[in-house]
């Protein structure tokens, strides 16, 4: 049957739960380590098929820029199969961008999946993966459809088994500031020799000792980035503290500016105070945030092979 569209497709956002830059290659790109964990804070999507092969993108929320990742991982997609068909993408923002939660990367997998359907290609995930790494580091991860360990640059994955790490919620906010990420990487404050770690074996350590089941594997490593990004964006520094009052923890997500906390006690919160259901409406005005929990798969996992 020849799909005419398809509604509410998800985006859904990740955390960084550390990243280590463990080096740098001879030409300039760090060398890193992280494990990416998917969350329930997400973009929609709407697609409809067109016949005379144009590409148009409509914004239901905030403008995006003329050219973005979407559009053009649908014009990637488009160039590669070599299909006349187009489509109407209509994006619906709630993830913010500039945070380091991969919102841009994540509408653009989206995209693939979806298009990949839409267009009747039927193409395995592999091979959408080879469309997805030009556009960036981080749109294989989402079309691969699991929490990963990341190496390399952000181009190696290796998913992680389901249910590998036990469901968590976790507060994200995002503070008004965004953060240039060329910015970071070139700071004196970065640390670029982190020793490097084999998270598959620390994993089945943490499984075995009970680590995972108690929670305190989520406090595992730490984010590199973090030092020089709180020296050039106070507003960071001042959403960690904001989180460790609130839940005794706080961590960068990606380049920032974003910032995660642990809920560990899904009734009480840290040190017995309760999680008030008004609490991300009472953020500082520009700031973004959401009770997010971690996702075992991405939605879309089932619409490629």
């Amino acid at each position: 049957m020849t799909l005419a569209a398809l509604y509410d497709v998800p985006a859904p956002a990740k955390l960084n739960l550390f990243l280590h830059v463990v080096g740098r290659r001879p030409d300039g790109y760090h060398l890193l380590q992280s494990v990416f964990v998917l969350i329930d804070w997400c973009d929609t999507l709407h697609f409809e098929r067109r016949s005379d092969g144009r590409l148009q993108r409509h914004d239901l929320g905030p403008a995006l820029p003329a050219d973005d990742l979407s559009l053009r991982a649908a014009r990637a997609l488009q160039q590669a199969s070599g299909t006349a068909l187009g489509a109407d993408l209509s994006v619906m923002k709630r993830v913010p961008w500039g945070a380091g939660l991969g919102g841009g990367s994540s509408d653009a997998a989206s995209t693939l999946l979806a298009l990949n359907r839409l267009w009747g290609l039927n193409w395995p995930r592999q091979r959408l993966q080879q469309i997805a790494l030009p556009l960036g580091a981080d749109v294989p991860f989402f079309v691969g459809g699991h929490s990963a360990f990341v190496e390399g640059i952000g181009e190696q994955l290796t998913p992680l088994p389901e249910g590998a790490l036990p469901t968590q919620r976790f507060m994200v906010v995002k503070p008004a500031a965004a953060i240039a990420t060329a910015s970071i990487f070139g700071s004196p404050l970065l640390v670029r020799n982190t020793e490097a770690v084999i998270v598959m074996s620390f994993l089945a350590d943490a499984q075995r000792s009970g680590k995972a089941s108690d929670g305190s594997f989520w406090d595992f490593g730490r984010n590199d980035l973090q030092p020089p990004a709180e020296a050039s964006c106070p507003d960071v520094t001042q959403v960690a503290r904001w989180l460790e009052i609130r839940f005794g923890n706080s961590r960068m997500s990606g380049s920032g500016s974003a910032v995660f906390a642990r809920v560990i006690d899904e009734d009480n919160g840290t040190a017995g105070q309760p999680l008030a259901t008004d609490r991300v409406e009472n953020l500082p005005p520009g700031w973004a945030g959401r009770m997010c929990r971690s996702l075992d798969h991405h939605p879309l996992m089932g619409w490629a092979s």
